[in-house]
């Protein structure tokens, strides 16, 4: 839903407050599809929270979630995504961060405490470490679960399966196998590339009615037969 024009003006206007009381510590702050993203260096991340919820003109004080995207290509892999609500404004507020494999991001749990679980979620499915985070650890995968599923470079099919073992009496690990006997698929949709006002261009299942043999034409009743 597209936002009012006075609610885009009161959005770039938090970004322009933003950037003047951390002008050291936001990099940017920019619209995207109607909503206000404001990017800071990985150390600002408490700073920067701490002044949006804090702030009389701000007062995002709700968390929303805590999440993270992987671009393999960039030196600096990692975007931390953190999604703020301010009830009293009705607004909401995107800030983001970029870090790599090595470098921790400051937890946020001291400002938010629904951090904790979010930020071992990320920590959990990409790998993006937070320093002082009081229990960062797997929350989703199982126990001793090696890699993290939602990096680009990790296999759609992992590295192993799980699967309840009948002799063994016990759920049983093992490397992930993919037998697969050789088939032959059809992707011709009949949807798809009809164009039947060109000349060589059937449709799909006329071919069945060419190999047909035509039947011969029932003749009116009372017409004369010829010989």
């Amino acid at each position: 839903m597209k936002l009012p024009a006075n609610e885009l003006t009161a959005l770039k206007e938090l970004g322009d407050r933003v950037m003047a009381a951390l002008p050291q510590d936001v990099l940017g702050c920019d619209m995207v599809l109607d909503e206000l993203v404001v990017t800071v260096r990985p150390t600002a991340i408490p700073k920067a929270l701490t002044w949006l919820r804090d702030d009389p003109g701000a007062l995002f004080k709700v968390l929303i979630d805590v999440c993270g995207a992987d671009y393999p290509d960039r030196e600096k892999r990692f975007e931390v995504v953190y999604s703020l609500l301010s009830l009293k404004h009705n607004r909401r507020v995107r800030v983001k961060t970029m870090t790599d494999e090595h470098t921790p991001v400051p937890s946020a749990v001291t400002i938010f405490s629904s951090a904790n679980w979010y930020e071992r979620e990320t920590w959990d499915l990409y790998g993006i470490f937070f320093s002082n985070h009081p229990d960062l650890r797997r929350i989703l995968t199982d126990y001793g679960f090696e890699g993290h599923p939602l990096r680009k470079d990790f296999p759609l099919t992992g590295y192993v399966e799980v699967r309840y073992d009948e002799d063994q009496k016990r759920v049983v690990y093992e490397p992930v196998k993919l037998t697969q006997d050789f088939r032959t698929f059809d992707f011709l949709s009949p949807w798809e590339g009809m164009t039947p006002d060109l000349p060589g261009y059937p449709l799909p299942g006329d071919e069945k009615a060419a190999a047909a043999t035509p039947t011969q034409p029932v003749p009116p009743a009372g017409a004369a037969k010829t010989t």
